[in-house]
């Protein structure tokens, strides 16, 4: 059903892409790595599929064909419509999917995005007032609403039909009394749902398609969606969505088509020899994503979504200027609180130790989501950094999980001591009276404890030993046939175990360039560690290097990658730990 909506041609593309996948030979060590994940040969030709005939309905959700109907009620009366999406990039890519998508029907929608310093976090009755004010019928939320009881009451009051979109989990007891909700993690939807798992941008794009399925019935069909689905791609892996068999199939399409997208905000992230080359995911983690939501995090998110919807490549390279500068920034002040947070760590780090809660007045709330994830990474075990909110005597928090927890439903038990709260299973937000801290801190020492410790740390072990003559081109493409990598579908970490360090180099005083070769094989890759000097629980590189002389007594946890310099490329190793073989 969803590839005839998006278009005939896509059956073009999903058979010559599966002809592609059938024809290309996948290097045994990746095969023996799925098996490894437990997908037996069925579910890995599902994993590796791209046909979207294989999708489930996206529609099959509550209130969405109400939602639809509403929406084309509101084009044919030439009714005022707004969207109002939360600051992160899953909200912004949705905002910037749902502008689109009505300008298929030729209207120009409001785009209202809040502050995360003056409104905070879902919508509220002030922003629904103001919409209303500017004559606005129809506000449709997207990656928020779920929690905003008082917005769902103020715009019934104001005759103003709200319609949340939302994926994040129906926690109150009761759901707002808006005029829809479409939300795949509602309390009556189907907990077996694959559904369950879209990201808000992907909640976004299923009621696209459910009123693009009534619109073209009764009226002139509009054009393929299939070109929105960058947009789907960015907001999914960047949120952190599962990537399931579904989300994967959608994210592949999303990044097949960045290269001839017609949006040339979406072009502004990359470069012309990019634009040459398959995108990979890592590209939309590590470089759009915090771009993206780096404006969100020091002042207004605005200009990354006016990047989005530009419509003129000079004004787009304006915007992405704006949010380079932005981010690094962003980084400079995250790097400073994170510094303090970990020698705040440091400071009362035991073994009893099960949960980091670290809180300073003065720290930039708009960072700390980013140097709890960097604390998890670091300390293995769940972390929760609080500052000062803009009210007196309150706090505010960003949690992040460790290992398989569910952090969500621990901090629900303590939700008594909160004035706001909302998340999913791997990082949730919330708000308290500051002196509620010691208290939190004490209950929280107390539910992780009964949580057991495989399933509250993060623990480094590999997804499989493989010997550097395991190493080729075939292995990293087929690796790459694995794409996309995130949430649920890691990218593999591999170790070689009792492998040499021929030399290494220190680099800006705190990365680490290696040579390395094993008594296996007589090849010989080069390997780099970012951020490796002075990381906790971390052996020196000296160290390494020095146990690596005994009989080649280390091994080597690492992902692959390729180098690319000066037109050069090769195969390298992305190094995140060394421990010694004879522990």
């Amino acid at each position: 059903m969803i590839a005839n909506v998006l278009s005939s041609r896509m059956e073009i593309i999903n058979q010559r892409r599966l002809q592609n996948n059938s024809n290309q030979t996948i290097h045994p060590k990746v095969i023996e790595l799925l098996a490894r994940r437990g997908l037996n040969e069925n579910q890995m030709k599902d994993f590796f599929s791209w046909d979207l005939k294989q999708l489930p309905d996206l529609t099959n959700i509550k209130d969405i064909d109400k939602s639809a109907k509403r929406i084309i009620q509101a084009i044919e009366n030439k009714e005022k419509i707004a969207i109002y999406g939360d600051y992160d990039v899953d909200g912004t890519t949705s905002c910037a999917l749902l502008y689109f998508f009505f300008k298929y029907f030729g209207i120009e929608v409001d785009l209202i995005q809040p502050s995360r310093f003056i409104e905070g976090y879902g919508i509220h009755p002030p922003a629904v007032e103001k919409a209303s004010s500017q004559g606005v019928k129809l506000l449709i939320t997207v990656d928020c609403g779920i929690t905003n009881s008082q917005a769902a009451d103020r715009a019934n009051e104001l005759g103003v039909d709200l319609i949340i979109t939302d994926h994040h989990h129906d926690a109150l007891p009761e759901m707002p009394k808006a005029f829809a909700i479409v939300n795949p993690n509602r309390r009556d939807e189907s907990q077996d749902s694959e559904l369950k798992y879209l990201a808000g941008v992907g909640v976004a794009f299923a009621l696209a398609i459910q009123v693009k399925k009534i619109w073209d019935r009764t009226h002139t069909p509009i054009k393929s969606l299939y070109e929105l689905l960058p947009f789907v791609a960015i907001g999914t892996v960047c949120d952190l969505a599962k990537l399931t068999p579904m989300n994967l199939k959608l994210v592949r399409h999303g990044l097949k088509q960045i290269p001839s997208t017609p949006y040339c905000g979406l072009k502004a992230f990359f470069t012309p020899e990019e634009l040459r080359s398959p995108i990979s995911s890592e590209k939309l983690s590590f470089h759009i994503g915090p771009l993206i939501n780096s404006k969100g995090r020091l002042d207004h998110p605005e200009k990354s979504l006016k990047l989005l919807i530009a419509r003129d490549p000079q004004i787009a390279y304006e915007h992405f200027s704006h949010l380079d500068v932005c981010n690094n920034e962003r980084k400079f002040i995250q790097n400073e609180v994170f510094f303090e947070a970990k020698k705040q760590v440091l400071s009362f780090l035991n073994a009893k130790t099960v949960c980091l809660i670290v809180y300073e007045p003065h720290w930039h709330e708009g960072v700390i989501g980013i140097v709890a994830s960097k604390l998890v990474e670091e300390f293995k075990m769940p972390a929760i950094v609080f500052c000062n909110s803009e009210t007196e005597g309150v706090i505010k928090a960003s949690a992040r999980a460790a290992g398989e927890m569910n952090l969500f439903e621990v901090l629900n038990s303590q939700k008594n001591l909160f004035i706001k709260f909302g998340g999913h299973k791997a990082a949730a937000g919330l708000s308290m009276i500051k002196e509620n801290l010691e208290l939190f801190k004490r209950n929280m020492h107390v539910e992780i404890q009964k949580i057991p410790y495989i399933m509250r740390t993060k623990i480094q072990s590999s997804d499989l030993d493989i010997e550097f003559s395991d190493i080729n081109p075939n292995l990293l493409q087929s690796l790459n046939q694995l794409e996309p990598f995130g949430m649920g579908n890691p990218k593999p970490l591999f170790r070689t175990k009792k492998a040499y360090i021929k030399s290494f180099d220190l680099l800006k005083e705190k990365h680490v360039r290696w040579s390395f070769s094993s008594t296996n094989s007589l090849a010989t890759f080069k390997g780099i560690s970012f951020n490796w000097v002075n990381k906790w629980n971390t052996m020196p590189a000296e160290d390494a290097y020095k146990s690596s002389q005994v009989e080649s007594s280390i091994d080597i946890y690492y992902t692959l990658g390729i180098n690319r310099f000066n037109g050069n490329e090769y195969i390298q190793l992305m190094v995140e730990d060394i421990q010694s073989s004879l522990n």
